[in-house]
């Protein structure tokens, strides 16, 4: 049986299907960050260098190049044909490979973590970018509060939704890439030739003849840098409409490289300073309205990245890498939520970022690096994923040992600018690394020493308390949430909970199981009579991406269950039965803590004592179940991790 879901996932033939629809939301929402990254990247490579023209050739050469490996070889043609069930990102792919080899959760982590400390740097970097652009008008304006207010509204709306709002979002940015491919071009026009600079060999000398050429890849990397967001947004896009708009994106944004190579090569022999290329090649009639455009462009790349840090960290805690929060939907589009916890701590970040950094030039050492790894980290699982779809082993060979050489290239590149900022996104990504993993390893911890018994022992007893008049009814339904993946054991501690703290009499006895697939959307259940009227056993199979509202689930699968005289709730007192009025029902949730009566080895202390430190920002375990209803009780379990050596107590008699 299937529970309906309107918001299904993508079927292979949307996937695929190339939609003027969906090529306009796929340069509206997938080619934000990317399509600004013209507004700093040749800045963050001649910042600290004179022009000439072998630095701007090669700089133009490795920057078309770095989008041709990077963009349209790795995430274009080979990445996106990796969907799962038509969904992409760094964590659907782990999903898709996590089975064959146990210990991918380490690049999945790293990744993730790393993504998700892009998601602070890349809204401060972009948008103080844009607005640095109005000291052509007055050089001395302080752009910080201007950054800083935009920010903050910008993160206030996420509560409402963005469904209007996006819907600007496709038109906005088809306007902002014919903007920079036109004034690419007029930049262009002054020097035409500069075009020779796509030949690879002007590339290769920059990195090994020019003076501390290979540390430019820092800078050169930036060209890149929101090509994860192409993956990542498949689910929404598809496929194809993502490698077809790809094309007019790819244009604008080379001949807008290209427009800024010849500007820059009528200023040789001098130092760029504050000086932003892209500005210059703007004709001065259109500079103000094109500082509103890149600004709102900015913006929606901005955008689109908030809204990718909430599906990560949705799909982070279904696949158990992330504490539970409160996930809200704000409007009925498909994949829309809200995460109240991540919005305020994404915006905290921002607005340190833009304190202690100020201006764009500053934050350039800390956003390359946080990419390069995330990068690297879906390079391994890419290599895997390959292998599983059986691709000859000498191309897998082939293509994994360019990608590491070229992304290892960039990473060595920018931890040149480690002491200049490029720290900041290391620690944060370590300190995401640390909560995925304190989560992650507490629950194998857990996992591992829960104790099961054979449920069909307990079977005859269940029927018999429950129908056994001389102890009180406890409730008519009784619930509980087991983490048994199959009805033939149950946890030991359910089976005390029922027996021996205070026997709990019930009519019908409900034990529910959720597990969670390697694929999105799913949502199936299954339902097993283990003792007719007495005894049901229900099993949810749902995607990492589908919130388990089990309240609502249940609901349903018992009006089903009801409807096909499968079991009766009317309620069994006489009065009540007489007007068939429904029974009650009980759920009854298992808290753990962790007990004094404990022996740890070292890290398992540290790990379990961190994790339950973690555990109170994060949602009570019947809220993270979307367990609403007024009948729950909480039990508090103790976690008993390693019991202590046995004591030997000596008894004394007399006085």
């Amino acid at each position: 049986m299937t529970i309906n879901n309107p918001a299904n996932g993508s079927s292979t033939n949307s996937l695929n299907r190339v939609t003027w629809a969906g090529l306009l939301v796929s340069v509206g929402i997938v080619f934000g960050d990317i399509g600004t990254s013209p507004l700093y990247t040749y800045t963050a490579i001649l910042r600290e260098n004179k022009i000439d023209e072998i630095i701007v050739l090669g700089s133009l050469s490795a920057i078309f190049w770095t989008l041709f490996l990077q963009t349209t070889l790795k995430y274009i043609i080979i990445t996106l044909k990796a969907d799962n069930k038509g969904e992409g990102g760094i964590f659907s792919l782990y999903a898709l490979v996590r089975k064959y080899r146990k210990w991918l959760i380490v690049p999945a982590v790293m990744g993730g973590s790393f993504l998700l400390a892009d998601g602070i740097i890349t809204p401060p970097i972009s948008v103080s970018s844009a607005i640095e652009g109005l000291r052509e008008f007055d050089p001395n304006l302080q752009t910080m509060p201007i950054v800083i207010g935009i920010l903050v509204l910008l993160f206030g709306l996420q509560q409402f939704g963005t469904q209007n709002i996006g819907k600007v979002f496709g038109p906005a940015m088809i306007i902002w890439f014919s903007f920079i491919g036109v004034t690419g071009v007029i930049g262009l026009s002054a020097a035409p030739w500069v075009i020779k600079g796509l030949n690879p060999m002007y590339a290769w000398e920059l990195i090994t003849h020019y003076p501390k050429g290979f540390w430019l890849l820092g800078g050169v990397f930036l060209c890149t840098t929101g090509a994860e967001a192409l993956y990542s947004d498949m689910g929404h896009c598809g496929r194809n409409n993502i490698r077809v708009s790809w094309i007019f994106i790819k244009v604008t944004l080379v001949l807008n490289y290209a427009g800024q190579a010849a500007w820059l090569l009528s200023q040789q022999g001098t130092s760029l300073g504050t000086r932003n290329p892209f500005y210059f090649i703007v004709p001065q009639q259109i500079l103000g309205a094109s500082i509103v455009l890149a600004t709102l462009a900015t913006i929606i790349a901005s955008q689109a990245l908030i809204s990718g840090s909430f599906t990560l960290i949705s799909e982070a805690m279904r696949l158990y890498l992330w504490p539970r929060f409160k996930i809200v939907y704000p409007t009925d589009f498909r994949g829309q939520m809200y995460v109240p916890g991540i919005n305020w701590l994404l915006m905290a970040g921002c607005i340190g970022i833009v304190l202690h950094f100020k201006e764009s030039k500053n934050m350039e050492a800390a956003f390359g690096l946080a990419v390069t790894l995330t990068m690297l980290m879906s390079t391994i699982l890419i290599n895997t994923w390959l292998y599983v779809k059986r691709v000859n082993i000498v191309l897998i060979t082939l293509v994994t040992v360019l990608f590491l050489t070229v992304e290892t290239s960039f990473l060595v590149a920018n931890l040149k600018k480690f002491p200049q900022g490029g720290w900041i996104s290391i620690v944060l990504g370590f300190i995401l690394m640390y909560i995925m993993f304190i989560w992650h390893k507490a629950r194998v911890i857990k996992n591992r020493l829960t104790e099961f018994e054979p449920f069909s022992d307990h079977l005859p007893v269940l029927r018999q308390l429950s129908n056994d008049l001389t102890v009180s009814k406890y409730a008519t339904n009784l619930i509980y949430l087991t983490a048994s993946g199959n009805n033939h054991l149950i946890e030991t501690k359910i089976i005390y909970s029922i027996f021996n703290r205070s026997p709990k009499r019930a009519d019908i006895y409900w034990f529910i199981h959720v597990n969670v697939l390697d694929e999105p959307y799913a949502m199936k259940y299954k339902v097993e009579i283990l003792e007719e009227g007495d005894v049901v056993w229900i099993t949810f199979n749902l995607g990492f991406r589908i919130e388990p509202r089990l309240n609502y689930f249940f609901r349903l699968v018992v009006d089903e269950l009801v409807k096909n005289k499968e079991v009766d709730i009317t309620s069994r007192y006489e009065s009540l039965s007489y007007n068939k009025i429904r029974s009650d029902f009980n759920f009854v949730v298992m808290k753990n803590f962790l007990s004094h009566e404990n022996d740890l080895p070292v890290f398992e202390d540290f790990v379990m004592r961190n994790y339950f430190v973690i555990k109170m920002i994060s949602l009570s375990e019947q809220a993270s179940y979307g367990l609403d209803t007024s009948n729950i009780t909480i039990e508090n379990v103790p976690l008993i991790i390693s019991r202590p050596k046995e004591l030997r107590l000596i008894r004394e008699y007399g006085d």
